[in-house]
């Protein structure tokens, strides 16, 4: 009985304050000046876009670049909670598409403050449309053709490079001994194309377990992982004592390159930036 009655309390504490929300929400006629920005690229493109002082919060994802951790974390941006989110007061949640629980994001549309999804996509067109929707919700039209003019320079001076056509393996994680990489329609796969190089893993879409067989048979002469820490850090004595990575060429020449994970699958105004590092460092590690 008591706990079906704090149940109660919750959702008429929370009903209560949506709203409390609604009707701050009605009384606004200015353009939204309390966004929280959801999602790492997002977060960037604000920033390029100079509209930074309209963030008041941010999801976890979102640390670049680094003035931005001053805000306060909302959560991670697939485990965002309405109590969360509204405990900032915004006007406007900027969201990358994929952000959630959907259930979260309808309750705050339902307490009248707008969720405004951002495509995503993993290739140079799937950027620039981001930095245009983005500019485009904050009103600032001829900021991100700008910008979007710019990103879409370095990125093809990025990718113009004549480079080999070296296969290489996204390893997100290890579960239970097996590998996790990155397929096809990933934005391990669109990094890894606009750099020059071959995803190794082929005939699968998105991030799948492989047998030690799979692994084998991708053959990557080189191994890509994030830079991460603590339970996610993959060491390079666990991948090279993997018995199906110690087999390939990576495997045999040591060849792993680490890059930030939010530069390097981010497809923001850093994409360039990020082609270049991965080419170079394709380049180093595989000859």
């Amino acid at each position: 009985m008591k706990r079906v009655s704090l149940l109660g309390g919750l959702q008429i504490a929370l009903t209560s304050l949506l709203a409390i929300v609604a009707l701050t929400a009605t009384l606004r006629a200015e353009p939204a000046q309390r966004i929280v920005s959801v999602g790492g690229s997002v977060t960037e493109i604000v920033y390029a876009l100079g509209q930074e002082h309209r963030l008041v919060a941010r999801d976890t994802t979102s640390n670049h670049p680094e003035a931005v951790t001053a805000l306060p974390d909302v959560g991670y941006i697939r485990r965002l909670s309405p109590e969360g989110l509204l405990s900032v007061d915004p006007d406007m949640i900027l969201a990358e598409e994929g952000a959630g629980p959907p259930e979260a994001l309808e309750l705050l549309s339902e307490s009248q403050i707008p969720v405004v999804t951002i495509p995503t996509g993993f290739d140079r067109a799937a950027v620039l449309a981001k930095i245009e929707a983005v500019a485009s919700v904050l009103d600032v039209p001829e900021e991100g053709a700008a910008l979007a003019a710019r990103v879409g320079a370095e990125i093809d001076r990025a990718a113009a490079r004549e480079l080999s056509r070296k296969k290489v393996l996204f390893v997100l994680s290890m579960q239970g001994g097996r590998i996790m990489a990155g397929g096809q329609n990933t934005a391990a796969e669109g990094i890894i194309s606009l750099s020059g190089a071959e995803n190794a893993a082929q005939g699968f879409e998105g991030y799948k377990l492989l047998t030690d067989e799979a692994v084998l048979t991708a053959a990557p002469d080189v191994i890509l992982v994030m830079n991460s820490r603590g339970d996610r850090h993959l060491s390079d004595e666990a991948l090279l004592s993997h018995p199906g990575l110690a087999a390939t060429p990576a495997g045999q020449t040591g060849a792993i390159l680490r890059m930030d994970g939010m530069l390097l699958l981010g497809f923001s105004v850093r994409t360039g930036q990020a082609v270049t590092e991965l080419a170079n460092g394709l380049e180093r590690v595989g000859s």
